[in-house]
C-alpha cells in the first residue's frame, strides 16, 4: 500500500510540474500586448545558414511610442553571432524592398523612418530615434 501512495505522490508532483511549465510557456508576453499598432511591411533574411544570419525588418508604426518600439525589436528573432535590424516607418509603405547593403531600403523612404532598432552579433542593443 505504501508503494501505491508513493507512486501517486510522484505522479501528482510530475503532473503539477508539467501544468506549471505549460502555463508558463503559454503566458509569455508578446507583440500583441504592446500598446501601439505595428504591422510588418517587409522582411529580409540572408540565405547563410552556416555563418552570421542577417535579419532586416520594415515595420509600420501608427504611433511613436518609443518604449513599445524598443520592446517590439526585443521580440524579434535573433541568432547568436547574427544581426537583427528593425526600421519603423510612420506610413504604410507598400513598395518598400529591403536589401542586405546599407541603407537597406530606398533613400526616398528616409523621411518617414521613425526609428531604427539593432541587435548586434554580440547581443548589444541600440535604438535610435529619427536615424536619418
Amino acid at each position: 500500500m505504501k508503494t501505491n501512495y508513493l507512486f501517486y505522490l510522484i505522479a501528482a508532483a510530475v503532473a503539477i510540474l508539467a501544468a506549471v511549465m505549460v502555463y508558463d510557456s503559454l503566458s509569455q508576453p508578446g507583440i500583441s500586448e504592446l500598446q501601439g499598432e505595428y504591422r510588418e511591411l517587409e522582411t529580409y533574411r540572408n540565405e547563410n545558414n552556416t555563418g552570421p544570419v542577417v535579419r532586416i525588418y520594415a515595420v509600420y508604426a501608427k504611433d511613436s511610442l518609443w518604449g513599445d518600439m524598443r520592446a517590439y525589436g526585443d521580440f524579434m528573432p535573433h541568432t547568436k553571432y547574427g544581426n537583427t535590424r528593425v526600421f519603423f516607418f510612420a506610413e504604410e509603405l507598400e513598395n518598400i524592398r529591403l536589401s542586405p547593403e546599407p541603407p537597406h531600403f530606398d533613400p526616398q523612404f528616409r523621411k518617414v523612418c521613425l526609428a531604427r532598432y539593432e541587435k548586434s552579433a554580440m547581443g548589444q542593443v541600440s535604438f535610435e530615434r529619427y536615424p536619418f
